[in-house]
């Protein structure tokens, strides 16, 4: 628990997440542009269908975004410690959605449709989702008076882990992006580990630093997505 108990500026962790998310980027644009991609399917004897480069090009600017938005979200909203081990599956996950969503797109050969543009929708809401109800949590906890107190305002009303759900889905809109059914294991795994770990054990730890205001907030309102569960 003292994952969100220390306090801690977590400089050559954030730092060398960052250097690993450009690392990938690159990557991810080998993958996609300069033939990369191909050479790894092919190693695998996967059949590449060669996406088209109006797809290929979405799936990258998806990645920059997520890398922007992180980005800032690491350097001037998490104020709490960062490990290393915490480091390290920090950059798995970006590994999936650089890496792994740049190959799942790859064996399309579809044109963009309506489907492609509800996509680009939900991931565009789903990265509005987590970074506001992020920035404004943020500020609101920089006011004195709400010291020891648990916010419940803004998007967090609707979901206790509304951020999460944004993650979600970001991450689907990309998954439906690729058209490829495969891809279907990112969202999935995703939601698991929210559920059966990250949610469960900052549970956890609000429970033990807010008391009654958290069970009184646990009791009326969804843990992740809102008006379902």
């Amino acid at each position: 628990m003292e994952l969100y108990v220390d306090k801690d500026n977590s400089t050559p962790q954030k730092i060398a997440i960052i250097v690993l998310e450009l690392l990938l980027l690159w990557l991810s644009y080998w993958i996609l542009f300069e033939n990369g991609g191909y050479k790894i399917l092919h190693r695998f004897r996967i059949e590449n269908f060669s996406a088209s480069t109006e797809r290929r090009t979405i799936i990258f600017v998806f990645s920059i975004v997520v890398f922007l938005r992180i980005g800032f979200m690491m350097l001037y909203l998490l104020k709490r410690k960062v490990t290393w081990d915490e480091s390290v599956s920090i950059t798995f996950a970006f590994a999936l959605y650089y890496v792994g969503f740049a190959l799942f797109v790859l064996t399309t050969s579809q044109s963009i449709d309506f489907i492609d543009y509800l996509a680009i929708l939900i991931f565009a809401a789903g990265s509005f989702i987590n970074t506001y109800s992020e920035i404004k949590r943020h500020l609101w906890k920089n006011k004195p008076e709400n010291r020891r107190k648990i916010y419940t305002g803004g998007l967090f009303k609707y979901s206790m882990h509304i951020n999460y759900f944004g993650d979600l889905l970001w991450v689907i809109g990309y998954t439906i992006l690729t058209k490829n059914i495969f891809a279907m294991i990112i969202p999935i795994f995703l939601f698991l580990f929210f559920v059966l770990y990250n949610i469960p054990t900052l549970d956890k730890y609000l429970g033990r630093r807010y008391g009654k205001q958290f069970y009184d907030y646990e009791m009326d309102t969804k843990r992740i997505i809102p008006f379902i569960y």
